[in-house]
């Protein structure tokens, strides 16, 4: 069982930054492929960005050049720093681990965190 716990998420401007973090359980996190997913009301969880367990990452489209994924093997930690937010933005956050090691931008991961809410007002 792994269990992972969303922060950092909140109600920002137009343009603001924000540091999203998902702590992770398990003494094995260096090995785990991670993901960031958000899903908007009335919209289905999309893709955000992935890393592996040897730091290669992806990204959606729409958040290149943006946001950033990574992660901090010795505090169990991954992250998702997010700049130049605007209001499309705005969905839950969720965090997800795949203790073998791979990483998709679909939802098969094995792991999810409760979410963290990001409001992102005009």
């Amino acid at each position: 069982q792994v269990l992972l716990v969303e922060s950092g998420g909140g109600l920002v401007q137009a343009g603001d930054s924000l540091r999203l973090s998902c702590a992770a359980s398990g003494r094995t996190f260096s090995t785990y492929g991670m993901g960031w997913f958000r899903q908007a009301p009335g919209k289905e969880r999309e893709f955000v960005a992935a890393i592996t367990s040897i730091g290669s990452t992806r990204y959606e489209d729409s958040v290149k050049g943006r946001f950033t994924i990574s992660r901090d093997n010795t505090k169990n930690t991954l992250y998702l720093q997010m700049n130049s937010l605007n209001p499309e933005d705005t969905a839950v956050y969720y965090c997800a681990a795949n203790p073998s090691g791979m990483v998709y931008t679909s939802t098969s991961y094995d792991y999810w965190g409760q979410g963290t809410q990001v409001t992102v007002s005009s």
